[in-house]
């Protein structure tokens, strides 16, 4: 197979001038430049992942063959998402999580913008079993809990029961946590993902490192002011105390679009995200086992340098466009 000359390549870490080899769809780096070599004066990146999108609430044509290769639908009508997973936009992949599972009575329910199927209530542990029962039945990817303190709330016996029998089947658990004490009891259950970094509530430092093994997806240019300022403070000292943060937009909630949004993108340079750090929180990250293989359509290009800060991803994000072999040909190494 030809080896393409590139100039930088980051899978996890920045490489430099780069050999790339293509076979059967999935791309690998070979290793650097012989010398002699000249590279394509291109950088290549993993596509965005946005881990907390509405696909219900946004125009799906916003997403086709865009930087977004992979979107996380985190609650709505089961049958809808599910055909997405299998009929997606073009050049995504979708995961779900069915509906939200909330109290008869809480969030969402009696939101005009979500279906009565979308939500699934849960009153009781048996019943909270029988509702994971059917995320694994409908091949769910992860179990969504809504905790809002202004609505009717899961008792943290249901709760449990939710969280365990997600466990058990393999799935992880996200909630959206809103109000006084919604995320420490999301943190106490052992859940896996907050859906919203907090912002409802400063988290004290003992609270964020009991939960520092969680997952929080960002979702912080939703908010204005204070509370978008508490979720940044949240984040900046979820982080030093070893938290992982993603790239999560809410898409579909008001203004947030679906795509790349620069907004999102500049409050994680805020909270304190740049360097690899900041590309691992927004891409397909690599595997705690290596980098591997990256299938060539989830792949980016770009002829702006590898990027260090938030505005210079927003850029380099503006510039670039789908991986493509024949692009590479005429610079490909001999």
């Amino acid at each position: 197979m030809p080896d393409h000359a590139v100039a930088d390549f980051w899978d996890g870490q920045r490489h430099g001038p780069s050999l790339l080899r293509v076979c059967d769809g999935v791309l690998q780096r070979i290793g650097p430049l012989p010398a002699g070599v000249q590279p394509e004066p291109v950088t290549v990146l993993p596509g965005l992942v946005d881990r907390h999108v509405h696909l219900g609430l946004v125009d799906l044509a916003d997403l086709a063959d865009s930087p977004v290769v992979e979107v996380h639908d985190l609650g709505w009508d089961p049958d809808a998402v599910l055909h997405w997973r299998v009929h997606p936009p073009s050049g995504v992949r979708v995961a779900v999580a069915g509906p939200f599972h909330t109290a008869p009575g809480g969030y969402p329910s009696g939101r005009s913008w979500a279906p009565d199927d979308a939500i699934r209530t849960v009153a009781s542990p048996d019943e909270a079993r029988l509702a994971v029962a059917d995320a694994v039945a409908g091949a769910y990817d992860v179990v969504k809990v809504a905790l809002h303190a202004d609505m009717a709330l899961l008792d943290d016996e249901t709760l449990a029961a939710l969280v365990d029998a997600a466990h058990a089947a393999g799935l992880p658990v996200g909630v959206h946590a809103e109000g006084p004490g919604q995320a420490a009891r999301a943190i106490e259950s052992g859940a896996d993902l907050l859906v919203h970094a907090p912002w409802t509530e400063a988290l004290p430092d003992e609270l964020l490192r009991r939960g520092r093994s969680m997952t929080w997806c960002s979702t912080l240019a939703i908010h204005d002011d204070g509370d978008r300022q508490r979720a940044i403070d949240n984040v900046r000292r979820f982080r030093a105390l070893g938290g992982r943060v993603v790239y999560g937009t809410d898409a579909g909630n008001g203004p947030a679009p679906a795509g790349v949004n620069p907004a999102e993108i500049r409050a994680l340079g805020e909270a304190g995200l740049a360097g690899d750090e900041l590309l691992a929180a927004l891409t397909s990250t690599p595997s705690a086992t290596g980098p591997g293989p990256f299938s060539v359509e989830r792949l980016l290009v770009s002829p702006r340098p590898l990027p260090q800060t938030a505005d210079e991803v927003v850029a380099w994000l503006a510039d670039c466009r789908r991986f493509d072999v024949a692009s590479l040909e005429e610079n490909r190494a001999p």
